[in-house]
């Protein structure tokens, strides 16, 4: 068993911090603040690779692994927790076309979407099934090669008029239940297609989040990203993924917060010398540092077993999932309260580290939902 990773991971996890830390720290702040989505970053981002790190060489992408993924997407997070999910977003809608998809709609779709050319979402999510996802009533129904679309789709990342270009789509073409569920994907300039109101966030302003709505859409079969009724199956396999991503993105955060809090407690002088020098705080960044690298094994871990597609890889997928975003927003919250009152401030980056790690315990399933698919592989 080797823990050490490859002279090409290295690299690859290198070539990642250093455009995080020249082409996103600068600007995270203001992107935060004044919600800009950053495409022109994004594209740069995909010019190395990681718009469509999982999918092909033929397609445009790099073809690289789970774990070099959650590599790449640990280090984007230490600038930017929210510019990171989003391309994680990206990557899963990409890779479920690229891998489920026709090879015309592969070949017509994924370059673009490699590119960034072409920004994706992914719609599971309505207003009234959130955990209950196989409850979906968002329907479509066959009327020549076209189906027609109503519903509403609710919390969709990089949803909006100035956003995403694709929406990779579950409907419902059947009866009730995961096996009546469909994978469509959808574009932006659909008529029949709009959106709700940009959603007010706690965190993740650097992405936009709306509702997407669809009225008698009427979309192509030809963009049915597998066969009817594989839908379900689809998104569950994308949620694999996207939730070793998360869990990356929460690492990232958590790394950042903590190094910064290390640097803090050795300048920041009370009752007469550096508050490092307390053993109360020195115990706290030992606690911060051991449970960080517990979390980052536990996903690597994870990483391989979905790469191999292990028969515990969702198992593995969830319990990393959980343990990761819960850990990284304890070691950010941890690292704020190290601060003292300046982490309360927006001068200091560790609130708008906080605010975006929050979100990643609740989305691409909640962490009770974790644990209700562990219990379920361990227990039945």
């Amino acid at each position: 068993m080797d823990f050490e990773l490859s002279e090409e991971q290295r690299l690859i996890r290198e070539t990642a911090r250093q455009f995080a830390e020249s082409e996103m720290a600068p600007h995270a702040a203001e992107w935060d603040e004044k919600k800009i989505f950053p495409k022109d970053t994004l594209r740069r981002a995909a010019e190395l690779g990681f718009a469509a790190i999982y999918v092909d060489e033929a397609l445009g992408g790099v073809g690289l692994g789970r774990l070099e993924a959650v590599l790449i997407i640990e280090e984007l997070a230490r600038a930017c927790p929210s510019t990171a999910a989003y391309l994680s977003i990206h990557n899963m809608a990409t890779w479920m076309v690229a891998t489920f998809g026709s090879e015309e709609l592969g070949g017509r779709l994924v370059p673009e979407l490699a590119s960034m050319e072409k920004f994706a979402s992914y719609c599971l999510t309505e207003p009234d099934a959130g955990s209950d996802a196989a409850s979906l009533k968002t329907r479509a129904v066959r009327d020549g090669d076209h189906y027609v679309v109503n519903g509403a789709k609710a919390f969709i990342s990089g949803a909006g008029e100035h956003g995403s270009d694709v929406y990779v789509t579950m409907v419902r073409t059947g009866g009730e239940g995961a096996k009546g569920i469909t994978c469509l994907a959808i574009d932006k300039d659909t008529p029949g297609l709009s959106f709700g109101a940009q959603e007010r966030k706690l965190g993740w302003h650097s992405q936009p989040t709306a509702m997407v709505i669809f009225e008698d859409a009427r979309v192509p079969v030809a963009n049915r990203v597998g066969e009817e009724g594989e839908g379900f199956r689809i998104a569950m396999q994308g949620l694999d993924g996207g939730r070793l991503n998360i869990g990356a993105c929460s690492l990232g955060g958590a790394g950042f917060a903590l190094e910064r809090a290390i640097d803090y407690v050795k300048e920041r002088r009370q009752f007469g010398r550096p508050i490092a020098d307390f053993q109360a705080i020195r115990f706290r960044i030992a606690d911060m540092a051991t449970e960080l690298e517990a979390a980052r094994l536990l996903l690597h871990r994870a990483a391989i077993k979905v790469s191999e597609k292990a028969p515990d890889a969702t198992m593995a997928a969830a319990m990393a999932k959980r343990f990761a975003t819960d850990i990284g927003f304890r070691i950010v919250n941890e690292a704020l309260q190290l601060h003292g009152g300046y982490g309360y401030l927006m001068d200091y980056p560790i609130e708008r580290i906080l605010r975006d790690l929050r979100v990643h315990q609740i989305l691409e399933g909640t962490n009770e939902i974790m644990r209700l698919i562990i219990a379920r592989r361990l227990l039945g």
